[in-house]
């Protein structure tokens, strides 16, 4: 698996109030949650990304007040015309 350094200031670490393994996980996971609400990854790849199960990351959103369900106006019409 390829590792990425990001190198950041100690007094970001206090930010948070957590160790810097703590630190980097609550990163990935802000991450995957912000980058599946605007769309540009699925649940699946987003809890890859966040190091967690799907069903984990699915009751991660509602920490961060992100419905799990992400449809646009178009794709909620598809599915309502369909579900008939």
């Amino acid at each position: 698996m390829p590792k990425v350094n990001v190198d950041l200031p100690t007094t970001v670490f206090s930010a948070l109030r957590k160790e810097p393994k703590d630190f980097v996980n609550e990163m990935r996971l802000a991450a995957a949650v912000k980058w599946y609400e605007i769309g540009e990854i699925s649940q699946e790849k987003a809890a890859e990304i966040a190091g967690l199960t799907r069903s984990e990351f699915l009751i991660s959103l509602a920490r961060f007040k992100i419905d799990f369900v992400q449809y646009d106006k178009n794709e909620l019409n598809d599915e309502l015309m369909n579900a008939n």
